[in-house]
């Protein structure tokens, strides 16, 4: 997976906009409007391949500060030169920082990538404040049969096309595809942001559901 990234990092933007129809910029807006942050907030944009949330958090919020954790250092060099100031190579499962350090973890497309979801939510849960946020922005299987079978070929006939012409290898981006045929549903998720202690669990669906944006509170001191 490592690999597979830091071959595509160069295009990763691109690509994103391509399977997003071009939307995929105002719907990362959607999520941090949704955060609520404090003034000033810390955020930790996790999976963040070039750091769209963390230059958007930056913008959107004076005095916040933003670190962009990737598991490709090529993607975070691209985040650096694009003005993300702070970016590690870290594991979701296994962050580098200390409890309660940030007031919101963003994270874009990464979920249904992560070996092991439940631990790398956990993760997420120890590294985020009491009150503090959660938004992911990530692609799903819609509900409906027939939608969900052409949503399948679409993504795998534009990963099969956007491969060969980008990289001469047409399995390049078909890993979209293949990675949600094992992926929770969007309600599965939210049920499992609950399990995990989150309150305030909404999602919004775009696409007819093949993408949801989903946002929620760790739960204060007082309500664990």
């Amino acid at each position: 997976m490592r690999r597979m990234f830091s071959a595509i990092a160069p295009r990763y933007d691109f690509i994103t906009r391509v399977f997003s129809y071009g939307m995929d910029g105002r719907w990362k807006r959607a999520g941090v409007a949704q955060a609520a942050l404090p003034p000033a907030p810390v955020i930790l944009d996790l999976a963040s391949g070039t750091g769209d949330f963390s230059k958007l958090a930056i913008r959107e919020y004076s005095g916040a500060r933003a670190v962009a954790v990737d598991l490709t250092e090529r993607m975070l060099r691209l985040a650096r030169s694009s003005g993300v100031p702070l970016a590690a190579c870290a594991d979701a499962a296994a962050l580098p920082f200390a409890d309660a350090s940030f007031d919101c973890v963003f994270v874009g497309y990464g979920l249904r990538n992560f070996p092991d979801l439940g631990r790398a939510l956990s993760e997420i849960g120890r590294v985020t404040r009491p009150g503090g946020g959660l938004v992911t922005l990530d692609f799903f299987l819609p509900a409906n049969a027939l939608f969900r079978t052409v949503y399948l070929g679409y993504l795998y006939a534009q990963g099969t096309l956007w491969g060969l012409v980008l990289h001469g290898r047409p399995r390049t981006y078909t890993y979209i595809a293949d990675s949600l045929r094992s992926f929770v549903s969007i309600d599965e998720l939210s049920s499992l942001l609950r399990e995990k202690g989150y309150r305030r669990v909404t999602a919004r669906r775009y696409i007819f559901g093949g993408i949801g944006l989903h946002s929620a509170a760790k739960a204060a001191a007082k309500e664990s």
